[in-house]
């Protein structure tokens, strides 16, 4: 073997590409393999975790149809209690690309034990109340406004036996990671109605904060304040409350339950309650 020889073999066995197995060969043109599918995670449009997080907001765009169920206790010196089932449907309605309509309308029915040893319970249907939001698209928080009305349809133990309105507004903020913190309020006068019936002003303040999972379930915390500024008297219930999305078919719902006590209330009001909420979803 001549010198020129032996080098020339040294080199081919250095070179990488003469030796070893080939590589498959790549198609020309042929489109990359597609990378793994992410995690849905808390934003994610359709997750069960994004559908949870909208519920907490009481203003998201998405129709849902809250089924409400309060068991309070203990009224009066008899220590009743009282069932309130809140019939709490909300229909957003798109007016043009930057301002959208969010109404909110409660229905209670209430079943309420005798309050004294001598006395009888008693049921029927409470005042609607209904309000408007008007919500512009606003990155980074929410912000909606607009009026809320009282219908007196209820009977005479449950109702107001007044028309009321007044304004409602709400601030709302959510984060990528869950987290949902805001305030919504009211205050209602009466300004039409029964003459033998006293007349109403009252202030709702409605603070809540909520931390929803990526697997759809959620826990928050919230106060239903209310002031009746005719009677000077406060009504604070305290609410901790555990969730969880689930679908029924293609049915997306959440089921919720919450512990409530009653921090402020009037002479003869609840000291605890129980809820349970079964909200129906219908996501476009």
């Amino acid at each position: 073997m001549t010198l020129f020889s032996a080098i020339g073999a040294v080199l081919l066995m250095a070179d990488p590409t003469s030796a070893g197995p080939e590589d498959p060969p790549v198609e020309q043109g042929a489109p990359a393999p597609a990378p793994a599918p992410a995690a849905q995670g808390v934003g994610t449009p359709g997750s069960d975790a994004n559908l949870a997080q909208q519920v907490a907001n009481p203003v998201a765009e998405l129709i849902s149809v809250p089924l409400q169920s309060n068991l309070d206790c203990c009224f009066g010196p008899a220590d009743a209690n009282r069932y309130t089932l809140n019939i709490q449907p909300v229909i957003p309605v798109r007016l043009n690309s930057e301002l959208s309509l969010i109404t909110r309308t409660i229905l209670p029915f209430i079943a309420q034990e005798r309050t004294v040893s001598d006395g009888r319970g008693t049921n029927g249907f409470g005042d609607i109340t209904q309000s408007f939001f008007f919500k512009p698209q606003i990155n980074g928080i929410t912000i909606a406004a607009g009026p809320a009305v009282v219908w007196p349809i209820g009977n005479k133990e449950f109702g107001s036996g007044k028309w009321s309105a007044g304004p409602t507004a709400l601030v709302v903020k959510q984060t990528p990671k869950g987290t949902t913190l805001g305030m919504l309020a009211n205050h209602l006068w009466s300004y039409a109605g029964k003459d033998d019936r006293p007349g109403v002003s009252a202030t709702l303040l409605q603070p809540f904060l909520t931390q929803t999972f990526h697997n759809g379930m959620s826990i928050g915390a919230n106060t239903e304040a209310s002031y009746n500024w005719k009677q000077k008297q406060w009504t604070v219930p305290i609410d901790i409350t555990l969730g969880q999305l689930i679908r029924i078919g293609r049915q997306p719902m959440q089921i919720s339950m919450s512990g409530k006590y009653y921090a402020e209330r009037p002479s003869g009001g609840p000291d605890w309650g129980l809820r349970l909420t079964l909200t129906f979803l219908f996501p476009e």
